[in-house]
């Protein structure tokens, strides 16, 4: 490092003590779920986005109603980018249903979902439903466990 280099570094130490250090955002994809008809609503919704800064890249499969949104954004101003366009959106609500423990439980099985899809039950508020979801504990993990007496029983 030369004495260019020194002054530079110096010069950086200086600058960044004097202004608040803004934290960078990073590179995340955001899915969202937005109601598409036509070739007219996906370019709207593909223009909005876009528009934001940051945005690296914008994929819309509109048979899934889904949109994928790549680049240094934040998912709340993705979101309300998107509602802004007069279409309803919100963020992709599900998750393949070899996820989850139980996918076929009232909270999960949503009819409109895409094929081999259900909905995420935990980022859901349970608050309002009656059911709980349990864990799915595989039995044969804990058969032949250290813990267990009679591990070599079966033998």
């Amino acid at each position: 490092m030369g004495v260019g280099g020194t002054l530079e570094y110096l010069s950086d130490l200086v600058h960044n003590s004097s202004h608040k250090h803004k934290k960078k955002k990073q590179l995340q994809t955001v899915e969202l779920k937005v109601r598409m008809d036509c070739d007219g609503c996906e370019l709207k919704v593909k223009k909005a986005l876009s528009s934001l800064s940051g945005v690296k890249s914008v994929e819309i499969n509109r048979k899934q109603q889904k949109v994928s949104v790549t680049g240094y954004v934040e998912a709340n101003k993705v979101l309300k980018k998107a509602k802004s366009t007069g279409k309803r959106a919100e963020i992709w609500p599900y998750i393949p249903y070899n996820l989850v423990a139980q996918p076929y439980i009232a909270q999960a099985y949503d009819k409109k979902a895409p094929p081999g899809y259900v909905r995420n039950v935990e980022n859901m508020n349970m608050t309002s439903s009656t059911g709980t979801v349990t864990r799915y504990e595989d039995p044969y993990t804990t058969m032949f466990s250290d813990d267990n007496p009679n591990a070599c029983s079966i033998m």
